[in-house]
């Protein structure tokens, strides 16, 4: 209010203030949610051995994340004598708390599933290895795509160019490579950022389009097929 927004009302104040301490109560009921259940099963010995290991993994998981959170917003509240412009948290930090998120939701959708659904046993044909490993290095992509939004949102890069497939009249901006040293510019340049997420989407849409064309040419089981198609819908409409 002080450095920029000497317009603000209070009730635009509180709108921001309520959505960020809802997000906060949410965040934990998240945390009861794993923490409560999983004591309850624990004292009553419906844990094996390997589950009980997941379990902590999982509820450690959801403390950092809460952690992750209160060090991303700290950031945003610091004081910067030296810039003038929006108040923002760092895009550093932002990331991690994204990526943190990303992994305890797939750890426990992964760990859902598996006790939910058996595993089916395949053959372990060279096909199959190759879709496998072919879908592990799709899911690494779509989840470093994914970091890079969180560093397109720290920074407003989404800001700098609203034109697609060119960046305002080229394909590649003149600003990509403005700050110095050059490593930066992937971090904290809001042009090369806008352009790598750009790049990673494009990627990761082109992936996991190669993955469904692949997966039509093995017999797989039907709950498979239905995941790789899903995937293709759902990173179409993304």
């Amino acid at each position: 209010f002080n450095s920029l927004n000497h317009d603000m009302t209070l009730a635009e104040f509180k709108f921001i203030w309520y959505m960020e301490y809802s997000h906060r109560m949410w965040g934990r009921v998240v945390g009861l949610a794993y923490i409560l259940p999983a004591t309850y099963f624990w004292h009553r010995g419906w844990l094996s051995r390997p589950l009980k290991g997941c379990v902590l993994a999982l509820c450690g998981l959801v403390c950092f994340q809460g952690l992750l959170g209160w060090y991303m917003v700290k950031s945003g509240l610091e004081e910067k004598p030296d810039s003038y412009d929006i108040p923002r948290v760092s895009q550093y930090r932002l990331a991690a708390h994204l990526g943190s998120a990303l992994v305890l939701y797939s750890a426990s959708l992964w760990t859902g599933l598996s006790l939910l659904l058996p595993p089916h046993k395949l053959p372990e044909t060279h096909q199959l290895l190759r879709l496998r490993q072919y879908a592990h290095g799709t899911a690494a992509l779509i989840f470093l795509t994914a970091l890079s939004g969180a560093f397109v949102a720290g920074l407003d890069a989404g800001l700098v160019y609203n034109s697609f497939p060119k960046m305002g009249e080229r394909w590649i901006p003149d600003d990509l490579l403005a700050f110095s040293p050059v490593l930066r510019n992937i971090f904290e340049n809001p042009t090369t950022v806008q352009f790598d997420h750009r790049i990673l989407g494009i990627a990761s849409v082109t992936a996991v389009t190669a993955l469904y064309l692949f997966s039509r040419k093995i017999p797989l089981p039907r709950r498979t097929r239905m995941a790789v198609t899903s995937l293709l819908a759902v990173a179409f409409m993304q």
